[in-house]
This record gives structure tokens, C-alpha cells and sequence, in this order.
């Protein structure tokens, strides 16, 4: 039976890479922010900033966590991001397996 709610979220952050994406990862699953991060190593980000084009090579951190942890899981990354505004975004999960979004939501809960 998928599930349907909308109470998880993927939240989506850019890294400088690997090193980084590893230590903010550790930190955020030890404060139960979120149940798992997958980090992707090399992606190319090419965005506008300051007035100028720029190229990057960075990783992406993808994090499964409940809406209810994300104003806190924001507020952690911005505690131990490099960048002076990090890229911090999340999508609804529309559905999934049951027994993923059960633990997602056992991982993630105040305790």
C-alpha cells in the first residue's frame, strides 16, 4: 500500500564536496533531522551569483525527513554549511512503501 500523505520530504542541498558532504551528513542523522542521506559525489552546478556565471563541481545531499523536522534540519545546515547561502529546497514525497515511511518518520522523531 503506498503511502499518500505528504508528511515526508526530500530535501535537496549543494556541497563543496565529498569531505563536506560527509560531515554535514553525520551530523544531521546524529541529531535525528533527517533518517538517511544519500550523498552524490561531482555534480556540475552552473548558477548566477553576485552578477556573474559561475561553474562548479560540487556534491548533492539528498535527505529524507518529515515536514515537521525541516525548519530545524534548514537551521542545522545552515550552522555547518561552508557557503554563505547554501542551496536548502524539499519536495513532498507523493508515495512510497509503507515501511520506508514508517521508519523515516521512527528516525526522525523527537525523542
Amino acid at each position: 500500500m503506498p503511502f499518500t500523505k505528504g508528511e515526508i520530504i526530500i530535501v535537496f542541498v549543494t556541497v563543496p564536496g565529498l569531505r563536506e558532504g560527509n560531515r554535514i551528513s553525520r551530523a544531521i542523522l546524529t541529531s535525528r533531522l533527517a533518517a538517511c542521506v544519500n550523498v552524490i559525489p561531482w555534480v556540475q552546478s552552473i548558477y548566477r551569483w553576485k552578477g556573474k556565471i559561475v561553474q562548479e563541481k560540487e556534491a548533492m545531499l539528498v535527505l529524507k525527513t518529515t515536514k515537521l523536522r525541516y525548519r530545524k534540519l534548514e537551521q542545522k545546515i545552515k550552522e555547518l554549511h561552508p557557503y554563505e547561502m547554501p542551496e536548502v529546497i524539499a519536495i513532498p514525497l507523493i508515495c512510497g512503501s509503507l515501511q520506508y515511511i514508517e521508519w523515516v518518520t521512527r528516525e526522525v522523531a523527537n525523542k
